[in-house]
């Protein structure tokens, strides 16, 4: 057989590598889900919370991505809304059994608002959803809140008490926000006092 006859079966052959398999999504470790909570123009005498909905939920890298490019960007947000990124199961509330005995870590944005918040938000979303904390299972979840005069991101913890663990998030978070400002870690039951700062 000769070589053109050779690379000619050979072209023949094959077959482009996308007509014979599907793509399959790249799956995360664990499912996640987005919240909305507006409290713009709360209802008179509504409990706190009544106003937070549940958006959607994903587990794979490409759902994030169509999420968050078309919808949960907090510099869109009007104020007194937040957005949430919590595990599922998990409901963004003090209440929670998984947050009842937690606290959270905050940042509180200061300079250039909005594109700092947005690049923060993004930050914390893939170290969480891509497993970068050694604590994961610690943490509940992430808010960026929308204020007049402020916009803060806040990580929700499952504990307040084991010092260590808590010290070990902060410093990493902080270190994937790439910020010298301070964050500071406060107890859900005691929020009015803050317990750490890094």
């Amino acid at each position: 057989m000769a070589t053109e006859d050779v690379n000619e079966a050979l072209a023949a052959a094959e077959v482009p590598i996308e007509s014979t398999t599907e793509k399959q999504p790249h799956k995360l470790e664990r499912k996640w889900c987005f919240w909305f909570d507006n409290q713009s123009k709360p209802k008179q005498g509504a409990a706190w919370g009544a106003s937070l909905r549940k958006a959607s939920t994903f587990d794979t890298v490409e759902d994030f991505w169509g999420l968050h490019e078309t919808i949960f960007i907090p510099s869109k947000l009007t104020p007194n809304a937040d957005i949430h990124l919590f595990k599922a199961g998990v409901e963004p509330k003090w209440e929670d059994p998984e947050c009842a005995h937690g606290g959270k870590w905050s940042y509180v944005v200061t300079n250039n608002r909005k594109q700092a918040l947005d690049k923060a938000w993004l930050e914390t979303l893939m170290a969480l959803i891509g497993e970068q904390f050694d604590e994961a299972d610690e943490i509940c979840g992430v808010v960026a809140s929308v204020r007049l005069k402020q916009d803060k991101l806040s990580l929700w913890t499952r504990t307040k008490s084991n010092e260590a663990v808590l010290m070990g998030i902060g410093k990493k978070w902080k270190a994937l926000l790439d910020v010298t400002d301070k964050i500071t870690f406060t107890n859900h039951d005691d929020s009015r006092r803050s317990r750490f700062t890094v």
